[in-house]
């Protein structure tokens, strides 16, 4: 998969912070998906993490999405295509 066009060191706000947490926690939301909506690498997600969470909670997320199929878009069930339940958060939309 070629690298977003996006610098590395795009400058992120705070709410763009909080929405690569919340998406880099969601066990469906691969990388892919952060990438395309913020330009950032996996890499750059898991700096991201490291630098705006816990020490302890970085650890748990870390062991969390290491391999998980569901966070890379390769690894993931052919048939799958979106990244969130279509009854996901039903009552905020």
């Amino acid at each position: 998969m070629p690298m977003p066009d996006k610098a590395p060191d795009k400058q992120l706000t705070e709410a763009d912070i909080s929405r690569v947490i919340e998406m880099a926690w969601e066990d469906r939301t691969p990388f892919e998906a952060i990438a395309t909506q913020f330009g950032l690498a996996e890499q750059q997600v898991i700096k991201v993490m490291r630098t705006n969470i816990s020490a302890g909670a970085f650890k748990r997320w870390r062991a969390r999405v290491t391999g998980r199929k569901t966070k890379h878009a390769e690894l993931r069930a052919p048939g799958v295509s979106r990244h969130q339940s279509s009854t996901h958060n039903n009552a905020n939309r």
